[in-house]
């Protein structure tokens, strides 16, 4: 006696195909909100330079992030960091040259490679806006724990490595 598949079967067949259109789905706000965030952040940023009468874009300002995290490193490092392409890079860190921020200089280990400095007007740059970009921050994440920050870090970099391999 062969046996008929039961209702219970396939309703479990529906609700995981119901599963996963709702998990693209998910994914899919994800990633919109992801953006909107990043939005959010360049708004804000930029209405703060604004006020100061500076005139740096956003990604000259991501530029100048790195480098008060880590001085002295190379164009590519930066270019990985904010995910950028060498000739976006290039063209970025030509500016900052341009405006003061920033110097280029010649790797004394390896002649073939530029790091990339901050100059006395990119310090003071970082003195007046640092408090803006960890006020940012802090509200970004009013009300939100450590631990959902980690979760979510997580989550974003498993999906990332799911779309890289």
């Amino acid at each position: 006696m062969v046996e008929q598949p039961t209702k219970p079967i396939a309703e479990q067949a529906n609700k995981s195909v119901a599963e996963q259109t709702n998990k693209s789905e998910l994914a899919l706000a994800l990633g919109r909100n992801m953006n909107e965030l990043r939005m959010q952040f360049r708004k804000y940023m930029q209405g703060k330079v604004r006020s100061l009468d500076l005139h740096l874009t956003y990604e000259m300002l991501e530029v100048m992030i790195c480098l008060w995290r880590q001085d002295g490193v190379n164009q590519q490092l930066i270019a990985d960091i904010t995910l950028r392409d060498k000739s976006a890079m290039t063209y970025l860190v030509d500016n900052l040259i341009k405006r003061k921020m920033i110097t280029r200089k010649e790797d004394e280990r390896d002649r073939r490679n530029k790091l990339i400095y901050l100059t006395a007007e990119g310090r003071e740059l970082q003195d007046r806006l640092q408090p803006w970009v960890a006020e940012m921050y802090d509200r970004a994440t009013a009300g939100v724990d450590a631990s959902s920050l980690v979760n979510g870090q997580a989550l974003i970099e498993c999906m990332i490595k799911n779309l890289a391999t």
